[in-house]
């Protein structure tokens, strides 16, 4: 079976879709380890590997993507409506 995801580097706590996933879907994202997504993911777009707080950074690449807006559950989207820029963040603040 092909996967429906890819994971960057072991340092990521957010998945990318290879696929369109639908809600309710199980994934097994590791040996014995099953999540079930919580929203439609689109091709492309990640979600959520592990419980992500408000404010703490979201990595793919094992590289900052975003700041976190809102809390994100496992299995949940991960998009602009709950994650900001860490770029336009940190130039903003220099």
């Amino acid at each position: 079976m092909k996967k429906s995801f890819i994971v960057m580097n072991s340092e990521d706590n957010c998945a990318t879709s290879l696929k369109d996933i639908p809600k309710d879907e199980e994934i097994e994202i590791k040996e014995g380890k099953i999540i079930i997504i919580n929203h439609n993911i689109p091709f492309g777009h990640k979600f959520a590997l592990n419980p992500i707080k408000t404010g703490e950074l979201v990595k793919k690449y094992s590289q900052i993507i975003g700041i976190a807006t809102e809390d994100i559950k496992v299995g949940d989207w991960i998009h602009t409506h709950n994650i900001k820029s860490h770029y336009l963040e940190r130039v903003a603040n220099e």
